[in-house]
């Protein structure tokens, strides 16, 4: 009798922001929502984001990747997840140049040199300012600040937020001091207000000068995060729209440093670190046995 196929997986991090890597290539599956919600149920392998790796469909890249959140409902873009799918493959392969197919468009990565994972690089495509393409469920003409706020009426707790789509909706309230503020309590609320149709990430950026902002995340469908790349990356497109910080920025979270970059492009460059925690070649469908049990 032939033994069943081993599936790779593998739990990350970047800067903290909990990640699995599951490597599907060479097979048909597709995970379930139920069945990303059970491996985050596991002990050693819960998540903020899985990356799925299936097969590639566009040429050139090195394969499809299917993000979902740990509550099972998908992701468009998980940066921090990016740079442990970079880090994974060049531990498999070598590759330090590599794009990957995702529902944000292809994404391509850099490994830098210098420590495994120390410096990895992903450009996150270009920012999407239209209310409709965040989306919003009403129009808005400016969403450098829209009209949203959380509190009493004459003295908001939060309020006037920037919005933007960098593969997922984003809400950026400007505060003058990220930990003054309760976001296990205002983010649910938040993150499902009706303004969102698709709910959406919620984040608290202070400025700190031209070139750093500091910030703090609540991610939609995993809940408060140690790190959010989407996230910082939508707190620096916003940060330098309404001419608070250079295009250039170094962005403190909870987890540590990310540096993000828009380019003259258009394009969002994101660096900083992955790491892998561990991984094993598994019997997926008896891995998922485990998680149901």
């Amino acid at each position: 009798m032939n033994a069943p196929p081993r599936t790779t997986i593998a739990r990350m991090n970047g800067l903290g922001n909990e990640i699995v890597v599951v490597d599907l290539r060479g097979s048909p599956r597709v995970l379930s929502a139920d069945e990303a919600r059970r491996i985050a149920g596991l002990p050693g392998w819960h998540f903020d984001q899985l990356m799925a790796l299936h097969d590639p469909v566009q040429a050139g890249t090195e394969a499809l990747i299917r993000i979902y959140n740990n509550d099972g409902s998908f992701a468009g873009a998980c940066g921090n997840g990016m740079r442990c799918v970079a880090l994974f493959e060049q531990r498999r392969t070598g590759a330090t140049d590599v794009a990957y197919e995702t529902a944000r468009g292809v994404l391509a990565s850099h490994v830098g040199d210098g420590a495994p994972g120390s410096r990895i690089s992903v450009e996150m495509g270009a920012p999407r300012f239209g209310w409709a393409d965040i989306p919003l469920a009403e129009p808005f003409h400016d969403t450098r600040r829209i009209e949203l706020q959380i509190g009493p009426i004459d003295a908001p707790v939060l309020h006037s937020p920037s919005v933007v789509n960098v593969g997922n909706p984003h809400a950026i309230f400007w505060v003058e001091d990220v930990d003054a503020h309760r976001l296990e309590l205002n983010g649910p609320l938040l993150e499902n207000h009706p303004i969102f149709p698709e709910r959406a990430n919620i984040s608290l950026a202070q400025i700190l000068s031209r070139t750093a902002i500091k910030l703090r995340t609540w991610e939609r469908g995993a809940g408060l995060t140690r790190a959010c790349g989407s996230a910082a990356c939508a707190a620096a497109v916003c940060a330098a729209r309404l001419g608070l910080t250079e295009r250039r920025v170094s962005i403190t979270l909870p987890g540590g440093v990310l540096e993000i970059e828009w380019r003259a492009d258009g394009d969002i460059v994101m660096t900083g670190p992955a790491e892998l925690e561990h991984e094993q070649a598994v019997d997926l469908d008896a891995f998922l046995a485990r998680a149901a049990a």
